[in-house]
């Protein structure tokens, strides 16, 4: 599963809100599908990359899942 959880310490971490991160050109809509956990395009992460001056792992990462069925 991917989180977007490194996306809202980043954000915490520059001081930018949703608000702000809106007025820089990002769609308000697609930050909170990604507040819900929904899938993003590659292109969405990297302008969320280009307006935060950062690097992907400060915007997403990966979480292994436990699959209860394959035990």
């Amino acid at each position: 599963m991917i989180s977007y959880e490194p996306l809202f310490r980043t954000m915490k971490e520059k001081g930018i809100t949703s608000y702000k991160l809106q007025k820089m050109g990002f769609n308000r809509a697609t930050y909170y599908s990604m507040k819900c956990g929904k899938s993003v395009s590659t292109k969405t992460i990297d302008l969320l990359c280009r307006l935060l001056d950062c690097h992907v792992e400060d915007i997403m990462q990966y979480i292994e899942e436990n699959d209860e069925k394959t035990r």
